[in-house]
């Protein structure tokens, strides 16, 4: 299986104004128009597609639930490597930032690849079922990598074609409009093209997946009764709630019927196609083993990132009753491995994740982006904002599966902050916190109140005494919404702005 897979868009390192120099023709690849030629060849070009994604999300996590109230760290006096993390959480982000950047460039490799697998595919003759699945892959992650750039950096340069020349990959960026534009054109022709969930194979996105990613888009866009309508084609699809909420994220039952979509990893394969977040969560110590059960570890194993904050584990209604605290939640007492921090009392971390495995640092959990438990919360954050009937249904089915009792919200105002506070519980660790508060209006505000409690108490949220946040830290303001275009980007193409902020 090729991993990689041909793409035109190459980074350039140096500077440049000579025309003739940036239209020289790549020496050392191999012509797209030499590979993609069979069935088999666009099936490898799609799984190619897919590649970057492991990647994105072995670090989104930096980018959502860290920036957001729900997680936060350790603060590591013995060793700053850590701060370019450490910046997310904080909102002191800089031009530099590595996790920005690699999720700028992943996101471009996404739309590259299926940008020249799309530029392709009409032109030869093959099974038209499954031309018609490998293309709707393809429109479908294409929206999914600009969704996920729109929403951290506003309006990107937008690629639609391979290009042909070193100079056609500088562009300007297009509106954070015509982004959306493009975004919602593309999962509805993938929704079009993509086949439901029974016959999908496990790991794609089937035309429910295209149609979740359409309804999300279209809610952040404040498009209720556009969402509404894709939401309820999704309910005829064949998902349903799991009896038991831990059960969605088993390794052992992948594929099950509450997943819309999520990235797939796998260990024992010669290339790093596994999941390594779950030993990022775990607070360092010593011996590892004592909470994976995996042996031989590596001495102060585990990342002290990500970790669940006061506001979140109260945010709970029960954590004895809600069947999603304990699945979610680990709390350790035992030995330390960081300077000032020689033992742990009940320390939480993220357990959600965290599932048999044989090799140390490597996991094969899949990472949920898309599942029925949330279609059935955006049903209900659409027909509130309508001020339709219907929502306390959708929001009680997910309560009911978490072992609480029925909400009886009588407002339009109390029934939506009900839906927001169970998306914080119910999709707690799944990315989701720092965009509902921006999609809710209540980033800055929300933000600013956690970010006065970390100074005003910094040992409730893992400092080790004597030590406090930054001066600068959680000056927030509108323009931190968006993170900064990596500088990397704009030295490259002079074509490219700054976010203001920044």
């Amino acid at each position: 299986m090729k991993k990689n897979i041909i793409t035109t868009i190459i980074l350039i390192a140096t500077f440049s104004s000579c025309s003739d120099f940036l239209d020289i023709k790549p020496q050392t690849t191999l012509p797209t128009g030499n590979f993609f030629k069979t069935q088999t060849d666009f099936e490898q070009a799609v799984t190619g597609i897919y590649a970057p994604l492991q990647e994105i999300y072995n670090q989104d996590w930096q980018l959502t639930e860290l920036r957001s109230d729900n997680t936060y760290f350790i603060y590591n006096i013995g060793n700053r490597g850590g701060k370019p993390t450490e910046d997310i959480a904080t909102f002191t982000v800089e031009t530099n930032n590595a996790t920005v950047i690699n999720q700028w460039t992943n996101d471009y490799l996404v739309i590259a690849r299926a940008n020249e697998m799309l530029a392709k595919i009409d032109g030869v003759t093959f099974t038209q079922t499954v031309k018609d699945n490998l293309k709707g892959q393809a429109l479908f992650l294409r929206a999914f990598a600009y969704f996920d750039l729109v929403r951290k950096f506003g309006g990107v340069p937008l690629f639609l074609i391979p290009p042909t020349s070193y100079k056609e990959t500088f562009k300007k960026r297009s509106t954070a409009a015509e982004v959306y534009d493009q975004i919602i054109k593309d999962a509805k022709d993938a929704a079009l093209l993509l086949p439901t969930k029974t016959v999908q194979t496990i790991g794609r996105p089937s035309s429910g997946a295209a149609n979740t990613l359409l309804a999300d888009v279209y809610m952040m866009q404040g498009k209720w009764a556009e969402a509404e309508t894709a939401l309820l084609t999704v309910t005829t699809m064949g998902y349903s709630l799991l009896p038991n909420y831990a059960d969605i994220f088993k390794p052992t039952n992948k594929g099950n019927n509450e997943v819309i979509f999520d990235i797939g990893y796998v260990t024992g394969t010669a290339q790093p196609l596994f999941n390594s977040s779950p030993y990022a969560f775990l607070p360092a110590t010593p011996n590892p083993a004592v909470i994976t059960g995996v042996s031989p570890a590596n001495a102060n194993g585990g990342g002290s990132l990500n970790i669940p904050t006061p506001e979140l584990i109260a945010a709970y209604e029960s954590q004895v009753i809600d069947k999603r605290f304990a699945a979610s939640i680990g709390f350790f007492t035992g030995a330390g491995a960081l300077v000032g921090i020689p033992t742990y009392t009940n320390q939480p971390y993220v357990k959600k994740y965290l599932h048999p495995h044989a090799v140390y640092g490597q996991t094969d959990v899949n990472w949920p982006v898309y599942r029925y438990a949330e279609v059935l919360l955006m049903l209900a954050e659409c027909l509130n904002e309508q001020n339709k009937t219907g929502a306390l249904g959708y929001l009680n089915q997910v309560r009911t599966r978490a072992g609480l009792a029925n909400k009886a919200s009588v407002t339009q105002a109390a029934l939506r902050d009900d839906i927001l506070q169970e998306r914080r519980v119910e999709l707690a660790f799944e990315n989701k916190r720092w965009f509902d508060l921006i999609r809710a209006g209540k980033a800055v505000s929300v933000m600013s109140a956690f970010g006065a409690s970390v100074k005003a108490n910094p040992q409730n949220y893992y400092y080790v005494t004597g030590n406090i946040p930054p001066p600068n830290s959680f000056n927030i303001t509108a323009s931190l919404l968006l993170y900064p275009i990596p500088v990397t980007e704009i030295v490259v193409n002079s074509e490219l702005t700054q976010n203001p902020g920044y």
